[in-house]
């Protein structure tokens, strides 16, 4: 066999692999499904289904530095997927020319079932939300129309466009959708605990147990199964903070409203450090101590933080360790290592 004969064969080999892989991938992409266990998703899919050219433009969207002024800062950028699509280390965000924001960046993590978005509840649909840090000056410090047309002029979008959309017009609600598309498949529900409830056969360790139990006794009101967030706003006595920033007051105007933030879950808390909403919390005892001993009297604080006389909650040591113990079990490696997630090789 000649060397001209063997490249061609060889070629052809390599083209049908690659044929096969694709095939695969195409066969392996099933699309948004609701996790056993949890509620129907507050996002309308039925306005925006999910695809496999939709979600793959989607993650394109979000690892795309063309989204920022200068070409050098992606959602990707402040969202990594090894935090659980945190900032993690950081206490506030980061953004263009290393400008700091004033908040910490929440994770992107069970989407689909956000009533609202951000820390104040400022956005309420997904399908606008990449709007907000793509014009903030700390963050993007872009304009839309900019962005699309970077996109318009830079292969693949338009191709990627069409085989999304059927058109090669790059429009802002398309890309949203995309985005949209990429964010709602990021579901955190393969962490231990899921596996318990479950009943798939794994068991809490007693530890865990007990740490169950406080749980359910001091913090699921707040942080409700199975996302462990109630979506509500609440004063957790943290104080006015360095920047004074008074939360859900300044989307709402509303005095009752004041120092408010909205309950992050209590999921993949082993990869999303710093904590709430100005990252002052570094490590998990940190908060615990807070509100044991730390919470703040304040006209808006949370009732639930104001029982029996005194502020905060009465955890013992032991039942510290305990809670901890079964915080880690909401842990979800699978959902940080999750290839469909991670940014594409260049």
């Amino acid at each position: 066999m000649s060397k001209l004969q063997w490249m061609m064969i060889t070629g052809i080999v390599l083209f049908l692999f690659a044929c096969s892989k694709s095939e695969q991938l195409v066969a392996i992409f099933e699309g948004f499904h609701q996790p056993v266990g949890f509620p129907a998703p507050a996002y309308k899919l039925a306005n925006n289904p999910v695809t496999k050219e939709g979600f793959e433009l989607g993650r394109k969207l979000f690892y795309e530095p063309r989204l920022s002024r200068n070409n050098t800062i992606s959602c990707g950028f402040c969202h990594l997927q090894a935090s659980a699509f945190t900032h993690h280390g950081h206490d506030v965000s980061h953004g263009i020319d290393d400008r700091l924001g004033s908040r910490n960046s929440p994770p992107i993590m069970n989407l689909a079932w956000n009533t609202t978005l951000m820390w104040d509840g400022g956005v309420f649909d997904l399908d606008l939300q990449p709007i907000a840090p793509i014009t903030n000056p700390v963050e993007m410090d872009e304009t839309m129309e900019n962005v699309l047309q970077k996109l318009r002029n830079t292969p693949p979008y338009p191709a990627l466009f069409q085989r999304a959309f059927g058109s090669t017009d790059i429009t802002t609600a398309r890309m949203m959708k995309a985005l949209s598309q990429f964010m709602v498949m990021l579901v955190s529900d393969q962490s231990k605990y899921d596996s318990v409830m479950r009943k798939q056969g794994v068991t809490f360790t007693d530890a865990e147990q007990q740490g169950y139990a406080v749980y359910r006794r001091h913090c699921s009101s707040c942080h409700q199964e199975p996302l462990f967030t109630d979506q509500s706003f609440r004063n957790n006595g943290l104080g006015a903070g360095p920047n004074n920033d008074r939360g859900r007051y300044d989307v709402t105007l509303n005095p009752s409203d004041q120092y408010k933030f909205k309950v992050p879950s209590l999921r993949n808390l082993a990869y999303t450090a710093p904590y709430m909403h100005d990252g002052r919390f570094y490590t998990l005892p940190a908060v615990l101590r807070h509100y044991t001993s730390e919470v703040q009297e304040m006209p808006t604080l949370d009732p639930l933080l104001k029982q029996g006389g005194h502020t905060g909650f009465s955890l013992t040591a032991t039942e510290q360790e305990q809670l901890l113990a079964f915080l880690q079990t909401l842990n979800d490696k699978k959902f940080v290592n999750d290839a469909r997630f991670a940014e594409e090789a260049p």
